[in-house]
């Protein structure tokens, strides 16, 4: 009796295996480059130039803050030697402080500037992810992976169809 469960438990558990888990060959694979899909998605241009658009202001702003700073720098330098000993002081406290306020514009240029940027990327990888999805289910895929992987033939790189499925053809 004892040898009679034991068989019935093997072969549950023997069918149970192979019904949850489908051969190798039953499984369809995929791979996709998402490196070259936010390169070449005509999104990551869009995002790009929207950020450019929204950016350049400020930008152009520190940049003839830049060249005042260089300026003032010069003429303090040129004038130093004729100034009396309060004027240089007080120049060169000016000086000290319009750096100070240009780097800290600077400062927080680039760090919205970030922030702007993981949102916009964030936004289009929810997009590329929706269309790996479509394709994917599409296709009959199982598994779709991203990136980090050692070897995938051409026949199993999905990601020219991701990206007609985002717009570039």
């Amino acid at each position: 009796m004892n040898k009679l469960l034991h068989l019935i438990l093997a072969g549950s558990l023997i069918l149970f295996t192979t019904a949850a888990f489908p051969a190798p060959g039953d499984v369809k694979l995929a791979y996709v480059n998402v490196e070259q899909i936010l390169k070449d998605a005509p999104q990551s241009a869009e995002s790009q130039k929207k950020l450019e658009r929204e950016f350049s202001p400020r930008q152009q702003d520190l940049e003839k803050m830049a060249k005042q700073l260089k300026d003032k720098e010069t003429a303090l330098e040129k004038d130093s030697l004729t100034m009396t000993e309060s004027d240089r002081q007080n120049k060169e406290r000016d000086l000290s402080n319009m750096k100070i306020e240009f780097q800290r514009k600077q400062r927080e240029l680039r760090e919205d500037a970030n922030l702007r940027r993981n949102e916009e990327v964030g936004a289009l990888q929810e997009r590329i992810n929706k269309a790996v999805t479509a394709v994917a289910e599409s296709e009959g895929y199982d598994l779709v992976i991203y990136g980090g992987v050692a070897y995938s033939s051409k026949k199993a790189d999905i990601t020219d169809k991701v990206l007609k499925s985002l717009g570039k053809k």
